[in-house]
């Protein structure tokens, strides 16, 4: 007989209940399952069928030809070339390259000969075609005229340093007129470097601009005369 278990003191706190409940998993009906799922879908080696493939339609085997068998191409000779052979090719292309340049040259001598065999003497010259001897009288051209004399680029009468004459004392008696341009200037008939200065200096005060600084030309020729009339002291 078993002992009576002793007695547990009451528990204040309020009673536990179980949340989950542990069990073995069964496995074994689950492959069961899948394998009967492979047998009914054909997976499984002993779930396979056999179906019969349609027939082929009526006359087809008369259309069915056999195809004539393949005929092998014959392969080309790939045997290697003598180790000689390249050096006996480049020997006959210089043999015939050396013949081609003689033959050419030859060619050419033989046209230079035929050339100088053709080539006649020229006939002598008879007596009636020698030319005579004496000179044909050629006419005289006629004598070219003298050069004329250079024209002065200020125009006719202009004066200028290094000239000389009645002209240039006209000039300066002329200047001697206009108040402090030729002050006791000489009346010698020369243009000298004093006469120059008082010819640029009346250019510059009445503002003649058509001659060259110094130079007694047609525009100051006109101004001074126009300033100085003939007859007054």
């Amino acid at each position: 007989m078993s002992t009576p278990s002793e007695p547990r003191p009451p528990q204040d706190g309020p009673a536990l209940e179980p949340i989950r409940v542990l069990r073995p998993r069964r496995t074994d009906a689950l492959a069961e399952l899948m394998r009967e799922f492979r047998r009914e879908t054909g997976q499984e080696p002993g779930g396979h069928e056999s179906v019969a493939l349609p027939g082929p339609p009526a006359g087809s085997e008369a259309l069915t030809q056999e195809l004539p068998p393949v005929a092998r191409q014959k392969r080309r000779h790939t045997d290697a070339a003598p180790p000689g052979a390249g050096l006996r090719r480049a020997a006959v292309a210089v043999a015939v390259l050396a013949a081609a340049v003689v033959g050419f040259a030859g060619a050419l001598l033989l046209r230079g000969e035929n050339t100088d065999d053709s080539a006649a003497p020229a006939p002598p010259r008879s007596a009636a075609s020698t030319p005579d001897p004496t000179p044909t009288p050629t006419p005289t051209s006629p004598a070219a005229p003298p050069p004329a004399p250079p024209v002065d680029p200020d125009g006719a009468g202009t004066l200028r340093e290094g000239a000389s004459g009645p002209e240039v004392t006209e000039l300066q008696q002329r200047l001697l007129r206009i108040p402090d341009v030729y002050r006791d200037g000489s009346t010698s008939g020369t243009y000298d470097p004093t006469l120059t200065s008082a010819v640029a200096r009346f250019q510059l005060w009445y503002g003649i601009r058509g001659d060259e600084t110094g130079v007694y030309g047609n525009d100051t020729r006109a101004a001074l005369e126009s300033r100085t009339p003939a007859g007054t002291s």
